[in-house]
This record gives structure tokens, sequence and C-alpha cells, in this order.
């Protein structure tokens, strides 16, 4: 995400930082860099402008010239700048409560994402406790209906979709069914197309007139730069919107939409796609990808995502079996799944302070961590318990079923037993301290 924006303003803000004095020249030319890393990342020039003027004014103030660390101030001036134009304040869906149906319509030309993104978003208030229902109405791309239900049936959601061909009234039918079935949301994905034209818009605009939406949001491809900025505007000007959607924000090595969206359109990116995944939707927080930006990285998401995938009874469990040397290669096949479920190494690593673009991607070995997974299922529950009966036999068998080989299934085993001891030592460390601590009170 944004990784040649994120190394280039890292860069800067590691060399500010660590200055106990700063001068007007330094800030003119840390600014300048600044500048120049924005316009590459296809920012909008006016937001540049407006960034840079604003950074200068605040950074050449006396308070904070005479501040104890300038350099670490003028860091903090460059994070509330960006937070400002990401939009300040992550903002949330506004829905009806849910004894009625709330209506989310979703707007978007081809190829933004946006049957995709029905479905996450879908999953997302699932996952809040909702109950949507999704209606299929965009019968302009072929096949769209057939892939939206196909979606649905992956995050458990019941879509609503019918062989006519007149959205309108495939849009009205879903509107009743909702309030018949008492679903409390209905996500309505519309036509899309390749470029905005009037027949489009003449028939967005009888669509919001018919369903009123709480929500109207626009899906745009982050990869679009500059382009989804202008397609905002455009559905803004004629429909009306009340925030965006960013698909394939994980891809988006640039950043400049999710820059300038705010300040040209006034409308808040509430979303931001981050994988191909079913729940790879995420609420957009300005403050935590300011942070990301500036390579300080996002420890509150990597909190929550750790807290998804372990409760407090897993983690006590986990620590136990460590402690007792009970932790088996099932448990190590649990811990592979979990971490996975976080996300990939690279968006887990991004998340941590001051690693942003300072590991080499080639050296995070996805590829490697699948390949363990087969290997493990290729094994007996019984020898997933214990790993020591998996003798030459039982290797050649294991290689073969996960289409590795035996010197992949043995150095896999090696490397389980060379963490369950670290673990082990970790966790008696840990002990250790504490107990340290208790007597030292």
């Amino acid at each position: 995400m944004l990784e040649k924006l994120t190394q280039k303003l890292g860069d800067v803000v590691r060399t500010m930082g660590g200055k106990a004095s700063i001068t007007d020249k330094n800030i003119e030319e840390a600014v300048d860099q600044i500048k120049m890393a924005l316009l590459e990342a296809d920012v909008n020039l006016r937001v540049v402008r407006r960034f840079v003027n604003a950074t200068i004014e605040e950074a050449k103030g006396e308070r904070v010239l005479r501040a104890v660390s300038p350099g670490q101030q003028f860091v903090k001036i460059v994070h509330d700048r960006l937070v400002s134009l990401l939009g300040d304040t992550s903002q949330d869906l506004v829905l009806k409560g849910p004894d009625t149906v709330s209506v989310i319509l979703l707007l978007g030309l081809q190829g933004s994402g946006k049957t995709t993104t029905a479905a996450k978003l879908a999953l997302y208030l699932k996952n809040k406790g909702r109950r949507p229902l999704l209606a299929a109405c965009d019968l302009v791309r072929p096949a769209a209906a057939e892939q939206l239900a196909v979606l649905a049936g992956q995050v458990g959601v019941p879509v609503h979709r019918e062989d006519g061909s007149d959205p309108l009234a495939i849009a009205r039918n879903a509107l009743a069914r909702a309030k018949k079935e008492q679903h409390d949301v209905l996500i309505v994905d519309t036509t899309g197309r390749m470029q905005i034209d009037e027949p489009m818009m003449a028939e967005l605009l009888r669509m919001r007139d018919l369903v009123k939406p709480d929500e109207a949001l626009l899906v745009a491809d982050a990869m679009t730069g500059q382009s989804a900025v202008d397609i905002a505007k455009a559905f803004d000007e004629r429909v009306g919107l009340t925030g965006v959607i960013l698909s394939k924000f994980d891809s988006d090595a640039r950043g400049g939409a999710a820059l300038s969206l705010k300040s040209v359109t006034g409308k808040p990116v509430k979303f931001v796609g981050v994988s191909e995944r079913p729940d790879g939707l995420e609420a957009f927080h300005p403050e935590r990808v300011a942070g990301r930006i500036l390579g300080m990285g996002d420890v509150v998401s990597l909190v929550e995502k750790a807290q998804e995938a372990y409760n407090q009874d897993e983690a006590e469990e986990l620590e136990r079996k460590l402690a007792r040397q009970e932790f088996s290669l099932e448990d190590y096949l649990d811990q592979i799944r979990k971490v996975r479920k976080m996300g990939s190494l690279k968006s887990l690593i991004d998340m941590m302070p001051g690693m942003a673009g300072q590991v080499d991607e080639d050296k995070l070995d996805e590829e490697g961590v699948k390949y363990e997974e087969a290997i493990l299922l290729s094994m007996t529950k019984k020898e997933r318990a214990n790993h020591l009966i998996i003798g030459p036999t039982r290797r050649s068998r294991i290689a073969r079923g996960s289409g590795t080989s035996v010197a992949e299934v043995a150095r896999l085993i090696k490397k389980f037993e060379k963490s369950r001891l670290m673990m082990k030592k970790a966790v008696k460390n840990k002990k250790l301290a504490e107990r340290m601590m208790g007597g030292a009170r």
C-alpha cells in the first residue's frame, strides 16, 4: 500500500526527526522533497500546494523552532497535515436502527470492483450484527448477477436476483423482500459502464429516487489515481454521494486518490479494499493511514487484527501448551491459519513502526507458508499430535500427498522443533520476569 510514497516520506521524516534543531532552510528542503513525492504519487496539484503552504507556515512558527525537539515537532506537523488531507477522522456508515431497512446504493464504473465490494460490505455488516440483503441490479455487464450470487453464497448472505430486464423493478422487489424478511440493510449493486454517460446517470437518478438510499457510495479503483477523483466529482454532481470506497487499495503504490478525494470532493473515504478475500474490506482511518505512510506503523490496526484472530482463552491455552511442551503440529497448523487470517506478511510488517519499506518483499516467503500448510494437511491427526512417529516411510507419503519433497517435510519438522523450543524459553522468561516483578513489590 502506497509503497513509493511511504518510502520517500519515511526517509524525510527519519532525517528531520533526528535533528536536535531545524532551520528555515531545513524546513524548505524537506517540504520540497515532500512536494515532489506527493506529485509523483499523483496527488491533485491544488491539494499539494495547500499542503505545502500550510506545512511551511506552521513549521516556521516560533512555537516550533523554540520547542525541545523541533525535528519531532516537524514530523508531527507533517503527520497532522496528512491526516487532514485524508479526512481527519474515520466516517462510519450512517444507517437506521435494526427495526427498519437501511439502503446502501453502490455506484461505479465497470471494472472498479463494485460487485465484489458489495459482497465484502455485506460480510462486514453481517459481522457487525446486521442482517443484509444484496440486490443484483446490474443488468448491463454479462454475468454480473451470477457473480454476485456466487459471492453472496461465499459470505453467507442472501441475494435478490430476477430474470427481468428492468433494474428499477428488481430494486423495488428487493426492498419489499427486505421488509418482509426483516433484513435491516439492503445493498443495491447498480449498473456500471466503461465510462460515464447520460443513460447510466439517468438510470441511477431514477434508482436513487426509488430506493431513497441512506448511503450512496462510489466504488472507485484506487489504482486510477486522479481519474478516481474526477469520477467521484462527476457522480457527486449528478447523483449525490455520501462517501467513497477505494477498491484495490492494497495494490495502489502511489496513493493520489486517497490523498486527494476528501479535499477535492468533500466526500470521505469510508472503506478500502485490502485484498481479494471476502473479508478484505476495512474501515478507513485517516490517522492510521497517515502513520503508515510516514513509516510510523499502525499498531492499533495490528492489535485489532490479532484480537480478531485470537481470543483471551486461546492465548492462555497456547501459553500453557508451550510451557508444558504440549505444543504440537496441530497447534502449529492452527497458528499458521490464524496469522494468514490477519492478512499477508507484507501488510502485517507495514503496520509495525519503522518497518514499512524496510523488508525486501522477495524475502517474504508467502508461498513457503502455503507449502507448509499443505504438508501439515497431508499428515494424519495422529502424526500432527505426535511428530516423533513421523519416520522415513511416513515422510515419503506426506511429501507425495503435499506435492513437496521428503527434504521439505524434514525441514518443516526441524523448524517446528526449533520454534517450539524458542517459544517455550520465551514463556519461561516471561513467567520468571512476572515472579521477579511480584517479588519486587
